[in-house]
This record gives structure tokens, C-alpha cells and sequence, in this order.
């Protein structure tokens, strides 16, 4: 089934729009927890949040890091003492957790990028760089299926409700059976999706280079209503109490009401004017995301108001993770910052060498980071 998407659906959808608006306030909670302290997917949850179960050592040290070959621009996922992390060698790597040895290497014969990995049920979902959504089991790394789509793939996989809902360049958003790998729905927007979707109460939320926040219904894949962000989104957006956050090119952080349907904020540094990439972390009422401007933003979730900002040396792309009180996000000046959540004080800076555009995952008490120069860290006591 494919759907044609156009300014249009705004208004026909509208009639669809009243049973999901009065479920919206308690829909928040349906979308399933990760398993515990894991991290199985970008931003770890759903809505991606970036938020971690378990806490970290107060001082990080590296404990292990193994050489790709090529830059990891993905982002890691942890489920199970096990760490799976996508790179431009065009291969899946699995790791184990606590001494960094190599579990298996999947070879999917195509560089992989930004897309990370998402872990459910025993299986790994990813995307690649020659368009192929790729399920690779998680055990040994036998290949399920694999499922070619119209270009590449920077989006990085959620699994929701048996479907696999992911992105891509060649202006689609995807739902993929999770069991067979093939196709449920497709939806056509005006521009590429890079972005990646986040789920909430049976709805998939995301932004687009056709400068549109659309909310898509997994079970059929309809569009219940789209928000104008005005603006180029590379960004995904995170969500929490009927609100999704997310950055714009047009140097801009939004909040928009879910229920209202409108933006309810609108936040722009006073001075420095510069695209916001990196996706947003939610935790205390915060909203946390790094810039170009080469500097870590807090906003009060509620006014998008400035709470506090950390200058560092580069622009970030690099997406902040939370753990027990403290923002963790990687610099494309090659450091990791450690900033404390609520006033945004530097407490630790760890230099890898190389920049730092892919995001932290933290599960069972350490943090994964994959650097440009193909090195894969993890950091913990």
C-alpha cells in the first residue's frame, strides 16, 4: 500500500484526528520499555529519549576499544553483554561488552552509515548505504532477509507492533514485517527521510527534509495529520508528555503539541546562528542537544527557554545521552563531555583522538562510542 502525501492530507486527514487526539494524553506510556539496562536501539527507547536505565562510574576510563578499519558513524546498541555497531567497511560488527572481543562480523556488502542498529527478539535490524534494510540474528549473525529499497538508508530502525519502521533517501518512510521482510506500507513525502522515526502510542513521528513533522498510524499506514516545522529537519524528534523536540537547519529548536497540533516553542541562540543536527535527549523537564554552533543547548521542556549551554571546541552532530544526572555527548573536536545535567558544568572531557560524530549508547555501566577514525571505545571503571 503506498500513499501519496501532499500539504492537502493536513486537512483531510482532520477527520481522523478527533479518536486519536483523545487517546493522545494517555498514549505516551503504551510504546514497551526497553529490556532492562539495555540499550537496544538509537536514543535507546521508542521515543527516543536517550535516556539510560542504569547509572555510570562518576570518572570514566577506557576499558577497551577495538579497530574497525573504516569510521562508525552508527551508533551502538547493547542488549545482553553483547554490543553491535554498524561501519563504512560495510560490516555489522557484534562485540562482547565486557572485554571488547569480536563475536561475529556480518558482512553486509555495503557501507554503513549513520543508520544504528535496533535489537528485538533476537534479531538486528539495519540499514545500509546501497538502500538494503538488512536482519541479521543476534546470536551468531546469520542473515534472516534482507530488503532493498529505492536508495540509501541513514535512518535507523524502529520495531514496533511486528513491523521494522525506517527511512529512506528515496523519499519513503517504510514499515517491513518483522518475521518475513516484507513490505506492510509505504508513505511518500516530498523530500528524503533521514531522520528516524519515534514511537508512541501506535503512531510513528517524523521529521523530514520537506520541512514536516508527520505522525503515520503503524497499523495501516495512513497519516493522521502533519505539522509545518518550516524548515530542512535532519534531526529526529524526541518525544515526552504529548510533545516531540527536535532541531532545524534554520538554526531553530521547536516544541510541538501533539494535541494541538501546532508548535508550541520556538527556540534560536541569540547570537550564534547555526543548523542543530543532533537529536534531542529528555530528561528533568530538559531538553539537551548539541549544535554547529559547537555548543550543548538546555531548554526548559515546557517554554524552550535557555536553562544553561556548554561551549566546546567543535560542532556536535553527536546526539547527548543521560545517565544518573549526567549528559554524555561526543564533539567532532574528538572529545567526550561529561556535563552535569542540571547546571551544565563540565565534570569529565575524554579525548578520543578523532572526531566524535556518531551518538553514546550506556547500558550494564559503560558507554560505547565509535570515533571517525574506525575506533570503537567503551568506557566505564
Amino acid at each position: 500500500m503506498v500513499s501519496r502525501i501532499r500539504r492537502r492530507t493536513f486537512l483531510a486527514g482532520l477527520g481522523g484526528l478527533t479518536a486519536f487526539a483523545r487517546t493522545a494524553p494517555t498514549a505516551w506510556g503504551l510504546s514497551p520499555a526497553p529490556p532492562a539496562d539495555s540499550w537496544p536501539q538509537f536514543r535507546r527507547d521508542p521515543r527516543l529519549t536517550g535516556v539510560a536505565a542504569g547509572p555510570l562510574p562518576p570518572v570514566l576510563r577506557e576499558i577497551w576499544s577495538y579497530e574497525a578499519g573504516e569510521a562508525i558513524d552508527s551508533s551502538a546498541a547493547i542488549v545482553s553483554g553483547v554490543v553491535y555497531v554498524g561501519c563504512r567497511a560495510g560490516q555489522l560488527l557484534a562485540l562482547d561488552l565486557a572485554k571488547g572481543t569480536l563475536r561475529f562480523k556480518y558482512e553486509a556488502g555495503a557501507e554503513i552509515g549513520e543508520s544504528s542498529p535496533a535489537v528485538a527478539e533476537g534479531v538486528v535490524y539495519l540499514g545500509d548505504l546501497s538502500g538494503v534494510v538488512h536482519a541479521v540474528s543476534a546470536g551468531d549473525g546469520a542473515r534472516k532477509w534482507t530488503l532493498k529499497l529505492g536508495k540509501e538508508i541513514k535512518a535507523s530502525p524502529v520495531v514496533s507492533a511486528g513491523k521494522v519502521i525506517i527511512g529512506s533517501y528515496d523519499q519513503h518512510l517504510y514499515a517491513i514485517d518483522t518475521r518475513t521482510g516484507a513490505l506492510a506500507w509505504k508513505v511518500e513525502a516530498e523530500g528524503p527521510v533521514h531522520a528516524t522515526a519515534a514511537v508512541a502510542g501506535g503512531v510513528a513521528f517524523v521529521t523530514g527534509c520537506d520541512e514536516r513533522l508527520r505522525a503515520i498510524r503503524i497499523a495501516d499506514g495512513q497519516q493522521a495529520y502533519e505539522v509545518s516545522s518550516g524548515a530542512y529537519t535532519a534531526a529526529s524528534p524526541a518525544l515526552a508528555d504529548g510533545r516531540a523536540h527536535y532541531g532545524t537547519f534554520d538554526n531553530q529548536v521547536l516544541g510541538v503539541d501533539l494535541d494541538a497540533k501546532r508548535i508550541a516553542w520556538r527556540y534560536e541562540h541569540p547570537v550564534r546562528k547555526f543548523p542543530f543536527y543532533s537529536s534531542a535527549a529528555l530528561a528533568d523537564g530538559l531538553v539537551v542537544l548539541g549544535g554547529r554552533d559547537k555548543i550543548v543547548h538546555a531548554l526548559a521542556a515546557k517554554t524552550g527557554q535557555e536553562r544553561w549551554s556548554f561551549t566546546t571546541q567543535a560542532r556536535i552532530d553527536s546526539s547527548p545521552a543521560v545517565a544518573s544526572g549526567r549528559i554524555y555527548v561526543g564533539g567532532n573536536d574528538g572529545r567526550l563531555y561529561v556535563l552535569d545535567l542540571e547546571t551544565g558544568a563540565k565534570v569529565q572531557e575524554w579525548n578520543s583522538g578523532s572526531p566524535l560524530a556518531a551518538s553514546p549508547a550506556i547500558a550494564e555501566g559503560r558507554l560505547v562510542i565509535g570515533s571517525a577514525d574506525g575506533r570503537l571505545s567503551c568506557l566505564g571503571a
